[in-house]
């Protein structure tokens, strides 16, 4: 029971990076415009992730030191800045959008606007980021996510033409009335979604917050490949609801409400109340990685102490600055900036940076200075390598295709 909590990490971190607020409303969308055609963009995004958070858990395993915290070393000064400024700005821009994400799956549940809630939202997170210990954190975020398998069983109960969806999932292609350009653009914004930096951020600063060690290398493997599938199943099944009900009807998805509105057709008010509690613990655990994460990436960077398991007191820099980024992110907020959006450009911008996050950790992961017998083997260099061509191809044209589509409207 022991190691299948410890299995948490990795469903947090997935419910984090897969099903946030912006992901939500973007598999949602793709699934209404396009049906399951770009569901191809989850599953190569869920495996990238996979191969390089194995690699990041690794790394904090083996040598007891977080990814962001050897970049620095393995790199320089100069280049480590460079990812820092741009990793910096995009999980800070995400939490800002989370903040609100958790705020309007409140509005869902109580119909109260957002606005009132985020404040109280920013608040909460501050709060069990004070004083709720780490594994108590993940494992009550990452278990309440796993609330949102009710959307899998909403997916069941509608009784769709499985074989026409297969067929779609299969034989991608541009649906009449959709451009290429569009097309290609929200199929980077699943990518970027199931690749955010910050997931890795957290993922291998969270294995050293959890004193992590060679002997949890199998653990590292067991929340890397069942934690991130399963955010992926997830994100394919809220695809799979918005095909199958909005995309016959030609319905646009650009709201939580309309999200949520399958499982509620599937399963009744009781469907409708638990994936509001799943988007809640979704939109929250992601409020908590991205701000931790804030904390982590500049304390890392800059060598102050840090972590949630040292005393506050001990660390004052690391928690005075998620602090204020939580601040940060609840006064942009209250400015009444739609928080989907926000995410929706956190999202296809962070697919830009990607190579500036994972190169590095490729680096790392392949240097026996730091790994010795564990570096990186044939299979994990050979997908490493493949997948950082097409992350260098994915940043080369991510924002001409944001310029010429509009951001993909």
């Amino acid at each position: 029971m022991r190691k299948l909590l410890g299995v948490t990490l990795g469903v947090l971190t997935a419910m984090g990076g897969f099903v946030d607020i912006g992901d939500i409303v973007a598999n949602a969308e793709t699934g209404a415009r396009f049906g399951v055609s770009l569901a191809w963009a989850v599953v190569i995004g869920v495996i990238g992730i996979c191969v390089f958070a194995e690699m990041a858990g690794r790394v904090a395993a083996v040598s007891g030191r977080p990814v962001f915290d050897l970049v620095r070393e393995r790199l320089g000064a100069k280049v480590g800045l460079v990812n820092l400024l741009a990793s910096f700005f995009i999980t800070s821009l995400t939490l800002t959008a989370e903040v609100g994400g958790i705020a309007l799956a409140l509005q869902l549940a109580s119909d109260v606007n957002f606005l009132f809630w985020i404040p109280l939202a920013g608040l909460l997170v501050w709060v069990v980021i004070w004083r709720v210990r780490f594994e108590s954190m993940e494992r009550i975020f990452g278990l309440m996510g796993l609330v949102l398998i009710v959307m899998a069983v909403a997916l069941w109960r509608l009784s769709p033409d499985w074989g026409a969806l297969w067929h779609d999932a299969a034989h991608p292609a541009v649906p009449s009335g959709e451009g290429h350009p569009t097309y290609l653009y929200w199929s980077i914004a699943l990518f970027g979604a199931a690749m955010t930096p910050y997931e890795v951020f957290f993922f291998s600063s969270g294995a050293v917050e959890e004193h992590w060690t060679r002997r949890d290398l199998m653990l590292n493997k067991a929340n890397v490949f069942i934690g991130f599938p399963l955010g992926g199943v997830l994100s394919l099944a809220l695809m799979g609801l918005t095909a199958t009900v909005f995309e016959p009807v030609g319905v646009s998805v650009d709201h939580l409400s309309q999200a949520a509105l399958p499982t509620s057709v599937a399963l009744g008010k009781v469907g409708l109340a638990l994936v509001i509690v799943g988007f809640f613990a979704a939109t929250f655990g992601a409020a908590l990685e991205t701000a931790l994460s804030c904390g982590y990436t500049m304390s890392q960077y800059f060598g102050w102490q840090w972590g949630k398991l040292v005393r506050p007191v001990e660390a004052a820099r690391f928690h005075v600055l998620v602090l204020v980024m939580i601040v940060i992110a609840v006064l942009v907020g209250l400015t009444a900036v739609d928080p989907i959006k926000v995410t929706e450009y956190s999202i296809v911008l962070s697919a830009a940076a990607l190579p500036l996050t994972y190169v590095p950790i490729y680096l790392v992961a392949n240097d026996t200075e730091y790994m010795g017998d564990n570096a990186n083997r044939v299979l994990s260099n050979v997908l490493g390598g493949v997948f950082l061509v097409v992350l260098l191809v994915v940043a080369a044209v991510t924002i001409p295709l944001m310029i010429a589509t509009k951001a993909g409207t």
